[in-house]
This record gives structure tokens, sequence and C-alpha cells, in this order.
């Protein structure tokens, strides 16, 4: 039995408390300072997480953020990172002064950063705020790959990828946290599996796009019916970018057509707030409107992490190399009209 405490109570930091519950361990699910309501509500109703409709298990421990120095201090064996992308650096503030020598950080965030003009992974990001606080021995590993929160919360089969330089430690974690429906499999390139889990948040806003892309002279009942053409092009054009992409931060090409990739990419096109957004944005809406129509309230990823690293690709990379991904970040970042040269 370990004793994992996961930081950020929203859907997925919830649902990754099941397979680990079921593996019998202590876990704590504990939110950010700003999730003292959450907590509330789900404490007050037995368990019953309002983003997931799922009850869970009595025997995980749900704390407010005012408990997490007390549970840090008393002792973890696993410190899980459920957080949004813009908390990863809150997320190393909170845990910095009770890390220990190669104290196991799994990290369920997906996303993108830049640091000092460079584009980095999160993981790397952890590594570098940690060792801004003199920590020298750092682990950190991520799970990537094709997993919808609720999905996972009702115990549906899921396939994920632990990724970790060092081999060994995947696997000591694929044993704490793998389950018949959640199937875990291991990977050293840490780089790839964040790249790949991070940017097809951007084209699976190009993928949701499709029926608005398919034929503009068309009326919208044969678009919605006939769309899967354009679907299916600009998937495996979205690989194809992918594979460049991962290649050229340092990843491995086969990643993109894993779990991390290509499995992730098929999940998030079908269905979920990165597609419906480039439904709107298929349909003529500007980002802006659409965002401010539609979307007030609901963040999408692909959009955070296009405003995050836009700028930076625009002036690295080679827009011949990547028309797709040029045309969404200037989309989101200039807030044109999406239009693709096909």
């Amino acid at each position: 039995m370990k004793k994992i405490i996961i930081i950020g109570a929203g859907a997925m930091g919830s649902a990754f408390a099941v397979p680990c519950l079921e593996n019998k361990n202590d876990v704590t699910l504990i939110g950010t300072h700003l999730e003292d309501d959450l907590i509330n509500n789900i404490k007050s109703n037995n368990n019953l997480h309002p983003a997931l409709n799922v009850e869970l298990s009595s025997q995980l421990k749900v704390e407010k953020f005012e408990k997490l120095k007390l549970i840090l201090d008393e002792g973890v064996d696993i410190i899980v990172a459920g957080v949004s992308s813009i908390g990863v650096e809150w997320f190393v503030h909170q845990i910095a002064n009770n890390y220990k020598k190669n104290l196991p950080i799994i990290l369920l965030t997906k996303g993108l950063a830049i640091e000092e003009n460079e584009l980095m992974t999160l993981s790397d990001k952890i590594k570098k705020l940690l060792r801004e606080k003199g920590h020298t021995e750092i682990n950190v590993s991520a799970i990537k790959g094709p997993c919808l929160a609720a999905g996972l919360a009702n115990k549906m089969r899921t396939g994920t990828v632990i990724a970790n330089p060092d081999i060994k430690e995947t696997e000591l974690l694929k044993k704490i946290i793998s389950t018949d429906y959640y199937s875990t499999e291991i990977s050293d390139d840490l780089t790839g599996v964040e790249l790949a889990g991070a940017i097809k948040n951007i084209y699976s806003m190009l993928i949701g796009a499709s029926e608005g892309l398919s034929n503009s002279k068309a009326s919208k009942e044969i678009q919605s019916k006939y769309y899967l053409n354009t679907s299916a092009s600009l998937i495996h054009r979205s690989i194809s970018e992918m594979v460049e992409f991962v290649s050229h931060y340092g990843g491995k090409a086969d990643t993109v057509y894993g779990l991390a990739g290509l499995g992730d990419l098929y999940v998030s096109a079908i269905g979920g707030r990165n597609s419906l957004m480039g439904k709107y944005l298929g349909e003529g809406y500007l980002y802006n409107e659409a965002k401010e129509r539609f979307m007030k309230n609901v963040t999408v990823e692909g959009a955070q992490l296009a405003l995050e690293i836009g700028p930076k690709i625009l002036q690295e990379l080679n827009s011949k190399h990547f028309p797709l991904m040029f045309s969404m970040i200037k989309t989101i970042c200039e807030n044109k009209k999406l239009e693709i040269k096909w």
C-alpha cells in the first residue's frame, strides 16, 4: 500500500483516484485553494463528484487546501499533479518544502510552457522550479493517453502510457495503479509523450472543424452527412505534423503513433471541448466570438496552448512543414477566420 496524495480535485484528478484506490492504496484527494466550494460539495453529498456525476469510494479521503501542509508534513509516497497547466507553478510552490529525494511525482496535466523564450514540457518546468528551490534529485513521470475522466470514473476500459526516462520507475508505478479496466503501457520517452499529449489538443480543434471545412458551398445538412472524407484527410495530415513536431523538439516519432498521440487525438477529436471549439471555428466564427458566445466559462485546452506557445512556434518553425498548426495558431492568437490551404 502506498500513500498517494492527488492535488487538484477536478475531473481528471478525481477520476484517477478510482484505480489508485482499487489497488488498495491510501489515497487523499485535496482541492486547490480555489476549490473549497467543490470540496464542500463533494463531502456533503457522499463523495458525489458534480463534474463526473459519480459517487467516489467512501475510502477516498477528500480534503480542503488548508490540510495540504499537514498531509505533506506527515509524509507521502507519491504526489499527483491534477492541476491545470497554469497551476503548475503554484503546485511546485506547495510541495517544494516537503519534497524528498526522488519522491515520485505523477503529472496528469497536459500542456507546454515557454520559459526564457524556450519551449519546455511541464515535467521539465517542474524540475526547473524545484531545482530553483534547492532540490537536485527529482523524479517526475507523466501519464498521458485517451482517457476521458468520466469514463475512467465509471471504470470503462481505458489505456494510458506512463513515461519516465528511468523505465524501472514506470514499471513500479504500473504495478501501483493498474487495474483490469485501467491498463498502462510504459515508455522512457517522457519528452515525446508530453509533447504529443499536449499538441493533439490543437489538432483536435482542426479535426472538429471538419464539417465547416468540408465544402463551404454545401448546405449544413449536406456537410453534416458527408464531412468524414474531410475529417480523415485532416487526421492524416495532423498525425504527420505531430510526428515532425515531436521529433523536432527531441521526442521519438514512434510515440506519436501510440496512446499519447494517435490514441489521445482520436478521443479528443470525436467529442470534447477542443473539438467543439473547432466546430464553431469551422462554421466561420472568430475565436473570441465563439469563446464569448458559446464557451465563455469552459476551458479549451487547445486554445490555451495555442496562446501559450503560438508566438514562439510562429517564430521558430517553418510554416511549410506545419501548415495546419500555423493555421490554427493564427486563428486563435490573431483572432482570424480559420482557413486551410489544401
